[in-house]
């Protein structure tokens, strides 16, 4: 497998959410009413699951080996504007909690500020999922041997391991008001 794999299989999970959240702006434009326990979820899958987890690797590992290598004009361009649009995610997520927040406040409007940022990121996933599997990936692997794309896939992998610790080693931090210790890495 190629290290772009785990990444557009990624794409294809953060494109069903994208789904749910269509279903949810339609419910919340016909009723004006919330869902706020899926509005957390969605908030907890961006952050964890497409942030941390899918641009973590993007961010912390192919790019920082892009970084290594003479890219064209044109691919160097592409990175820097997916780092962009990640922050713009980020956000938008952001946003989101705080319209959702508002709405559990009774603000009125809310539930149309709420609609309004789901709108945003239903807007923004297809386009930038479509820049990355068709305009960048395969290109970028041209810049990687054999043996840098399998470590570079293998370091994925490890990458993922250890998401599921910092998650919750994080949960647990943020109720206790202090680090804990996190398991070892196996290296």
């Amino acid at each position: 497998m190629k290290p772009i794999g785990p990444l557009m299989w990624e794409h294809r999970i953060i494109e069903k959410m994208i789904d749910v959240l269509r279903n949810e702006i339609k419910t919340i434009t016909e009723k004006s009413d919330v869902n706020a326990v899926l509005i957390d979820q969605a908030v907890d899958f961006f952050r964890t699951y497409a942030d941390r987890t899918h641009h973590g690797k993007e961010e912390d590992i192919l790019f920082r080996d892009l970084a290594k290598k003479v890219l064209s004009p044109d691919h160097k361009r592409i990175v820097d504007e997916l780092i962009d649009e990640h922050v713009t995610a980020r956000k938008m997520v952001g946003d989101l909690l705080q319209a959702k927040e508002r709405y559990l406040g009774g603000t009125k409007d809310a539930a149309a500020d709420v609609a309004a940022c789901l709108s945003s990121l239903v807007g923004f996933y297809p386009g930038h999922i479509e820049k990355e599997d068709k305009h960048f990936f395969f290109p970028c692997l041209d810049y990687f041997s054999q043996e840098e794309q399998e470590r570079m896939l293998q370091e994925f992998y490890e990458f993922d391991r250890k998401m599921i610790h910092e998650k919750y080693a994080g949960v647990v931090e943020k109720f206790l008001g202090q680090s804990v210790a996190k398991p070892p890495s196996g290296k």
